[in-house]
C-alpha cells in the first residue's frame, strides 16, 4: 500500500445549532479497503456526504489526491475517480442490465449519455458496449447482461450497482452500506466481489453496519461516534477497544 489517497482534516459539518460531523480526522491508504464504522447517529452518512461533495464542509478540508476537493460537486468529482455508491440502489429497472452499465461509461467519456444511446457516436458506443460486457463477466452477470434490471434479485442489483460505478473508471469507491439487506450467501459473494475490486487497483471506502462483513474485510477501521473520532486501527485492535465496544458494539461483536 502506498501513501493517502483521501484525507479529511479537522472535518466539520455543522446543520443550524446540530453539530453532525465535529473536527474529524482520517487519511484512506491508496489500495486499501477502508471501513467507517459507529452507532446510528455518528455521522458516518454526513462524512460520506461531504467527501462525495453533497454537502460542503462547514469547516476543514477533503484532501483527494493531494488536491483540495472541499465542496467540489458530485458530477466533478467523479470526473476525476471519486464515486459514491448509494445505500438504496440507483439503478434504472426499466433499462436492460447491460445498459445500466453503459450508462456509467458516460462518466469517463467525452460523448454525452445521450449521444451513445442514440447511437450518434458508433464508435464510442462500441467501446462502451465491449467495456459493459467485460464488467459484467468480471461479476459473474454477463449472462444476464439482457435482462430487464427490475427482474435481479436483491443481491445481484447491488452488484450491479457495483459494475456502474467501475464503468466510471474509479480511483476510490465510497460504498454506502453495500450489504444491506442481504441474506449470508449474498454477504459472502458482495464480500469477494469487493475482494476482487480492489485487486483492479480500486481503493474501496465503506460504511456499513455489519460487523462479520466489516471485520472481513477491511485493513483499517475508522470508528465514529457523536460526530468525531473514536478510533482507528485494524479489525483486530477494533473489535478489543473497550470504548468501542461500551459505545458501538456491546456483545455482538462476539458474532463478527
Amino acid at each position: 500500500m502506498n501513501g493517502p489517497i483521501l484525507e479529511v482534516r479537522d472535518l466539520t459539518r455543522a446543520f443550524g445549532g446540530i453539530i453532525a460531523v465535529n473536527n474529524l480526522n482520517f487519511a484512506v491508504k491508496e489500495g486499501s479497503i477502508h471501513g467507517l464504522i459507529g452507532p446510528n447517529g455518528a455521522g458516518k452518512t454526513t462524512t460520506f456526504n461531504v467527501i462525495s461533495g453533497f454537502y460542503s464542509p462547514t469547516r476543514g478540508q477533503v484532501i483527494y489526491q493531494g488536491q483540495d476537493v472541499s465542496g467540489m460537486k458530485t458530477a466533478k468529482l467523479a470526473e476525476i475517480g471519486l464515486i459514491r455508491t448509494f445505500q438504496g440502489t440507483t439503478l434504472f429497472k426499466e433499462f436492460s442490465v447491460i445498459d445500466n452499465v453503459r450508462v456509467g461509461c458516460h462518466r469517463s467519456s467525452r460523448a454525452s449519455f445521450f449521444s451513445r444511446i442514440t447511437g450518434a457516436d458508433r464508435a464510442i458506443e462500441a467501446a462502451a458496449t465491449e467495456r459493459s460486457r467485460e464488467l459484467l463477466d468480471f461479476f459473474n452477470m454477463g449472462h444476464l447482461a439482457d435482462d430487464p434490471t427490475s427482474t435481479l434479485p436483491h443481491g445481484h442489483q447491488r452488484a450491479l450497482g457495483m459494475a456502474v460505478a467501475l464503468a466510471a473508471d474509479p480511483r476510490i469507491i465510497l460504498l454506502d452500506e453495500p450489504f444491506t439487506g442481504m441474506n449470508p450467501e449474498e454477504t459472502q459473494r458482495m464480500m469477494d466481489l469487493v475482494r476482487r475490486v480492489r485487486k483492479r487497483g480500486v481503493t474501496v471506502m465503506l460504511v456499513e453496519h455489519d460487523m462479520k462483513a466489516v471485520m472481513g474485510l477491511c485493513d483499517i477501521i475508522t470508528v465514529m461516534n457523536f460526530g468525531s473520532l473514536l478510533t482507528e486501527g485494524t479489525p483486530s485492535t477494533v473489535r478489543n477497544d473497550r470504548k468501542v465496544i461500551e459505545a458501538y458494539l456491546g456483545s455482538a461483536i462476539d458474532a463478527a
